[in-house]
């Protein structure tokens, strides 16, 4: 990155849009990484323009023409600069990640929220769910910045969620996002290993995005993957560790006819390889359905 680039915008940008080519040209350039919420250099510099100027995240185009003042000028090219000199997800510039229309707080102690079970959220787990307020008790193993268990809360109005992990600085994030939609008195932050601290408890659904990176794609990450915790993001050699000991322990703790849903990435093939017995049904969501498979406590039994 050439400090130059700066000191001459400073003194030529006036304009949004001016800001926005200068951006887009730049992430390019220096070949930055997308994949923590926005999938292009010119989404990612429409959303860091638009968040630091406190406008709105989905209206670009009435305010392209307008002129900045040198102080909103100076905010937006150094957010632009941290993004290139730091190689830092976006979503930790800004504190915070959106899925759908739910907006968390994140910071490094967190991976940024990326999952496809908040899509299969928005509609109530169907048809695997057949009555949404008949769901009594949710679990989410893994739950980081607890997104999905805000989101479960959320979908299943009568339900109680516990939200699991093991990293006691992720439940201070989750704690803030919990209090922040007013759901204290509903989702429950437990420290543990996956089930080590839950006895006996019983769910109508268990849901986990647990660690699911293989050993080679770890040590292949990019820079802006690299801000992550490894912890949220590694899972031993074929990226499966996590998974295996939820599917062994799952079935204690689901309750009769409850379901297991959990996202393992781009490792179906070997999921299915490792657990031939077992009658994987994979959810479709945006990507396909490779991403996130469900279990019946029955298909655990069996």
């Amino acid at each position: 990155m050439d400090a130059g680039y700066f000191a001459d915008a400073r003194s030529t940008l006036a304009t949004v849009r001016d800001c926005l080519r200068f951006a887009v040209s730049q992430f390019n350039r220096n070949h930055l990484f997308f994949g923590h919420g926005s999938a292009t250099a010119y989404d990612e510099a429409a959303y860091l323009i638009l968040h630091t100027l406190h406008l709105p995240p989905d209206r670009l185009d009435p305010f392209l023409d307008a002129r900045l003042t040198r102080a909103e000028l100076d905010e937006v090219l150094n957010i632009i600069e941290k993004r290139l000199g730091q190689r830092m997800p976006a979503a930790y510039l800004t504190h915070e990640a959106w899925l759908g229309d739910f907006r968390f707080y994140v910071d490094e102690r967190v991976i940024v929220p990326r999952s496809f079970i908040a899509e299969l959220l928005r509609e109530q787990l169907a048809p695997w769910v057949d009555n949404p307020e008949n769901v009594g008790r949710v679990l989410d193993l893994c739950t980081g910045s607890g997104c999905l268990a805000i989101l479960a809360a959320h979908a299943f109005p009568c339900s109680e969620v516990d939200a699991v992990d093991i990293s006691p600085a992720a439940l201070d994030v989750a704690q803030r996002n919990v209090s922040d939609y007013g759901l204290e008195d509903r989702v429950h932050l437990i420290e543990s290993d996956l089930f080590a601290k839950l006895g006996g408890s019983q769910y109508d659904i268990i849901l986990s995005n647990p660690p699911y990176v293989d050993a080679p794609s770890m040590s292949a990450l990019p820079p802006e993957y690299r801000h992550e915790p490894e912890l949220a993001l590694g899972s031993g050699q074929d990226g499966l560790d996590a998974t295996r000991e939820i599917i062994r322990q799952a079935a204690a703790h689901l309750a009769p006819g409850g379901v297991l849903v959990v996202e393992i990435g781009h490792n179906r093939a070997a999921l299915e390889a490792a657990c031939p017995e077992l009658p994987f049904t994979w959810l479709e969501v945006s990507a396909g359905d490779e991403y996130v498979f469900m279990l019946r406590r029955e298909d655990l039994m069996s």
